[in-house]
């Protein structure tokens, strides 16, 4: 590094024309990043004209054009990984630190016999993403999560990669379903029951493994709110967008290098609540957030909803206890609190033969008699709906909300 790169704590890169085009100068990537910044990532051709021209390196009208029209197809587009993020049914595409690109898909997770040969190009196409958002990615900051239109991008850097830069693109939805046809189409009753649990305004967490469907079913249960009820989404990464005409997103922001500027999803939740929402959504409940959305549910907020991580519903308590304990909440507390608070969870999973993805488990959190946190099963799919403590108290959950139960 010279004298200038350790004052940035940044290392100046060069970057390998993947299509025999004009490299783009750190200057004007990082001209592109504060413009992005101060627009929230919305980047105009004449911001990026502007961007091109504030470094002062450019003359001449053709010249500039021509970093426009580059900057323009590399920022708004995901370069040469954009051909595979395009194909039907692609939910995700990763590079692995070799340059391999890897899709998947309903038919699984598989190599797609393409990559890149050069791994400076590979990290410049990284530092292109970042700059897109207003984000740094480089040897101080080398890491970054950040939505790009259609998709949400994470890119890790070398040393933190061992084997080289990773990119890893999750393909949002343009066509949001419908709730019936998430639905396994032999189990009308479950499609009843998820209905069910939106009119009667129950508050409850969709569990699931990573690419199991939990958003997605979340977004399609959020479409059936009434249309006179405001919903306000609070995210780490936008991402849930339910069909419906009122609805209000909140998006978590990083610290700059000096750690300054973070706005977590706790503070998030805790704003949220100065909105009068009718629904409040917590995207993904993954640390200290769960204590602040636990408290509004427990102070009189219906209808809210949320993601969380898990292999099975079982799983959901230990979760839920380990995200409280970072909220500084012991065990008792967490416990009662949600058990208070939630009144179902609905567990979605991927059949790795099929590549469906189906709600399979609808429980409930109990104590036991030790007081400790469990959960108590009320219907799993196939196998027929039985009589059972937990199904009497969902019938009687929404009985008493006027909403019939299809059990």
């Amino acid at each position: 590094m010279n004298a200038a790169e350790r004052r940035t704590g940044r290392r100046r890169w060069e970057q390998v024309p993947e299509n025999g085009q004009a490299p783009t100068s750190p200057e004007v990537l990082e001209q592109v990043r504060l413009r992005a910044l101060g627009r929230g990532g919305g980047l105009s051709e004449v911001d990026l004209a502007s961007a091109v021209q504030a470094t002062g390196n450019v003359i001449g009208s053709h010249t500039t054009t021509e970093m426009v029209q580059n900057l323009s197809r590399d920022i708004h587009g995901l370069g040469m990984l954009e051909e595979f993020a395009r194909q039907p049914g692609v939910t995700d595409v990763l590079v692995d630190g070799q340059g391999r690109i890897w899709v998947d898909g309903a038919e699984g997770l598989k190599p797609s016999g393409s990559g890149f040969t050069d791994p400076a190009a590979l990290r410049a196409l990284a530092v292109r993403f970042a700059a897109a958002a207003g984000r740094r990615l480089d040897d101080a900051q080398p890491f970054v999560d950040l939505t790009l239109g259609n998709y949400r991008v994470h890119a890790v850097l070398p040393p933190i990669s061992t084997g080289g830069t990773l990119i890893s693109v999750r393909v949002k939805r343009t066509v949001r379903p419908e709730l019936a046809g998430l639905i396994d189409q032999t189990r009308p009753d479950w499609l009843q029951a998820l209905r069910a649990i939106v009119t009667a305004r129950l508050n409850f967490l969709v569990s699931g493994g990573t690419g199991a469907g939990k958003t997605t079913l979340l977004a399609a249960m959020l479409a059936g709110v009434p249309a006179n009820e405001r919903i306000i989404v609070v995210e780490d990464s936008a991402e849930l967008t339910p069909s419906h005409p009122h609805l209000v997103g909140l998006q978590a922001r990083g610290g700059n290098v000096e750690g300054a500027g973070e706005i977590g999803l706790n503070m998030l939740v805790r704003q949220s609540l100065r909105m009068r929402p009718d629904r409040l959504v917590v995207g993904e409940c993954r640390g200290a957030e769960i204590g602040d959305f636990l408290g509004a549910m427990n102070t009189g907020h219906e209808g809210a909803a949320g993601t969380v991580h898990a292999n099975s519903v079982q799983a959901v308590p230990a979760r839920l206890l380990a995200m409280g304990a970072l909220a500084k909440m012991d065990p008792q507390t967490t416990a009662l609190q949600a058990v208070s608070a939630l009144d179902l969870l609905i567990h979605v999973a991927r059949d790795a033969r099929t590549g469906a993805r189906n709600p399979v488990q609808l429980g409930r959190l109990v104590l036991n008699p030790a007081g400790t946190l469990e959960v108590q099963v009320i219907c799993e799919l196939g196998k027929a709906a039985s009589e059972s403590e937990g199904l009497d108290w969902f019938r009687g959950r929404l009985h008493s909300r006027g909403v019939a139960s299809p059990w």
